[in-house]
């Protein structure tokens, strides 16, 4: 009896052994830190169609003083920290989609490119990455609608190397668009600055291998089956946006009508610096979310938070964003 109470004792005392911590410095975790995020992508249906949002990822920058230009600097900190972002701060993020129709496989706007990701050291860029991630091969895509010509939409039509990034698409562009930024008239009357370095860029992007794709369309058309166009110029000269509509359904994509919502939507008064014409850029503004407010269609933000899928309402003197809830099935 004494050495059967003496063994249960050792594996009594052994378990109690087995809880205490380790001693200082022979600790490890159960697993390494992986220090990266998954790839981002997300589906929803509208209609009979797939539409893929695939994150282009984020850049962040010190706020400029001129980031509103009709607002002090203190207001669009206030209005920062209200929005739970750090006052002196700005944080971009970009999302093209690729809508897949049946028959065409369309992706609408392109995001900064993979000189983009090189450069930014994979913050941002991502397309062609997370296209990958979500099974879709960029050789398959068939259409490239751009909304306007500023960087962030256009860059990612190139590859690092300057050639064709989606070799068999072509590109479908706003007519008053690309007359604007190709015209030596208006490059050599650009303002010093940001509109002379938009000018040189898109004409970099617009090399002759993209201009042999190119075909321009114009405001109220449908330009590939189910996919509309809508004059929303004032963000730039030709700027357009577009519903992508299928039975009942429609998703309202609204390129750069607002920047981040959480500034210029709850702010529609606010002029951007990178407004090309803040009066009315403001006047689109408000009369797109008043569409939408009208009408309750859903808005996908290129510059939401991804996914940046939303519905709108009124709030105060601007708008603001409902995400529609994360779905885990399409």
């Amino acid at each position: 009896m004494t050495e059967l109470m003496s063994r249960r004792a050792a594996l009594v005392g052994a378990a109690a052994a087995s809880l205490l911590p380790l001693a200082s410095g022979t600790t490890q975790a159960a697993a390494p830190l992986t220090g990266r995020q998954a790839p981002g992508w997300y589906r929803y249906k509208v209609g009979s169609f797939e539409v893929t949002v695939v994150t282009d990822g984020i850049n962040r920058f010190k706020m400029a003083n001129d980031h509103v230009t009709n607002r002090p600097l203190a207001d669009v900190g206030a209005a920062q920290v209200a929005a739970y972002y750090d006052a002196a701060m700005m944080t971009t993020p970009y999302n093209p989609i690729v809508v897949n129709t049946g028959a065409r496989l369309v992706l609408i706007d392109t995001g900064g490119g993979e000189a983009t990701f090189l450069r930014s050291k994979g913050a941002a860029g991502q397309l062609n990455t997370n296209l990958a991630a979500a099974g879709i091969d960029r050789n398959t895509i068939d259409a490239v609608i751009i909304s306007h010509y500023h960087g962030d939409h256009i860059n990612g039509l190139l590859d690092a190397k300057s050639g064709l990034a989606f070799p068999n698409a072509e590109i479908l562009v706003p007519a008053a668009e690309h007359k604007f930024f190709m015209d030596d008239g208006e490059m050599s009357r650009a303002p010093a600055g940001r509109m002379q370095t938009v000018f040189k860029n898109a004409r970099r992007v617009m090399n002759a291998d993209v201009l042999k794709r190119i075909k321009t369309y114009d405001p109220g058309k449908e330009i590939v089956p189910g996919i509309t166009s809508v004059d929303t110029n004032g963000h730039s000269w030709g700027h357009n946006s577009h519903i992508v509509a299928s039975g009942k359904d429609k998703v309202f994509v609204q390129g750069d009508v607002t920047h981040v919502p959480h500034l210029f939507a709850r702010n529609p008064g606010w002029h951007a610096f990178y407004d090309q014409d803040g009066p009315k850029a403001e006047a689109t503004r408000r009369r797109i979310y008043d569409m939408l407010v009208a009408d309750r269609t859903m808005v996908q933000g290129f510059h939401y938070p991804f996914p940046g899928l939303a519905y709108v309402e009124k709030a105060g003197n601007g708008y603001r964003e409902i995400a529609l809830p994360w779905s885990p099935t399409i």
